[in-house]
């Protein structure tokens, strides 16, 4: 055992972690600073923390500059690179004013202006006045601003407008025919009540779309598993799910009584 003699000294380094939590300060000898230990003590064959540190900083150091990292050494590779980067395209820049989107919104080529942190859900509602659309929780936890995003269900909130630049978005106004009527599956939703204060039936209404698309005639468990990302707090789910059977062409739920 090292019978060198310690002091009570400051937390430092690692004992910090070692000694966290449990009511104690960590001792720690004296630091020298006049030493110059080799990386291992021949003695003990232990690293010292400081030769690690020091070493492991100069290894890192070498390893950059051979891979030609960091600011001095991309100059140069840009330089040694010749005619192949001037001919390379810079990214496009955005902001921090508003800038052109190219969206196709229910068949609708349109090109608002908006600022590159402009959700597709702002730009859907404020752009477009399309306010069917529900803004509700803002972060993508109850689906009650789901749209279809080149035929797949996405939360709008999440997005930003310029990333679903060139791609198709259908919204619950996009549902209606030509002539205005409504969508067999809005008309299921009416038929069968299933909805209460509204708020999440556009979103129920895309991803149930959704659903019936990729899957014509489906299950009740794949219905449960098309929905999951969407929540009704009024608790109409059974509702819900016999409008989408009934969409689809199959019987509703009933329960042994025989009421639906």
């Amino acid at each position: 055992m090292n019978s060198r003699p310690l002091r009570r000294g400051s937390v430092v380094g690692s004992g910090v972690a070692a000694g966290a939590g449990f009511g104690h300060d960590v001792v720690m000898p004296d630091p020298d600073p006049t030493s110059n230990r080799p990386l291992r003590d021949e003695t003990s064959g232990a690293v010292s923390r400081r030769s690690f540190l020091r070493t492991a900083g100069l290894s890192a150091a070498a390893a950059a500059a051979q891979a030609g990292v960091g600011p001095a050494a991309g100059a140069g590779a840009g330089d040694r690179s010749g005619a192949g980067d001037a001919g390379a395209a810079a990214p496009a820049t955005l902001g921090p004013g508003p800038s052109a989107v190219s969206l196709e919104v229910n068949g609708r080529a349109v090109s608002p202006r908006v600022e590159p942190a402009t959700t597709l859900l702002e730009t859907l509602r404020h752009e477009l006045a399309l306010t069917g659309t529900k803004q509700v929780c803002d972060r993508a936890a109850c689906g009650g601003c789901t749209v279809l995003l080149d035929g797949e269900p996405v939360a709008s909130c999440m997005m930003l407008a310029h990333d679903a630049e060139g791609r198709r978005v259908r919204t619950i106004e996009g549902l209606r025919s030509s002539d205005g009527s409504l969508h067999p599956l809005q008309e299921a939703f009416v038929r069968h009540d299933a909805l209460q204060c509204g708020y999440c039936t556009p979103g129920f209404v895309m991803a149930a779309a959704a659903v019936l698309e990729r899957t014509p005639k489906p299950s009740l468990e794949q219905i449960k598993a098309g929905l999951a990302g969407n929540i009704c707090r009024c608790g109409t789910y059974t509702n819900i799910f016999n409008a989408v059977l009934e969409a689809s062409g199959q019987p509703p739920i009933t329960d042994p009584g025989g009421a639906e």
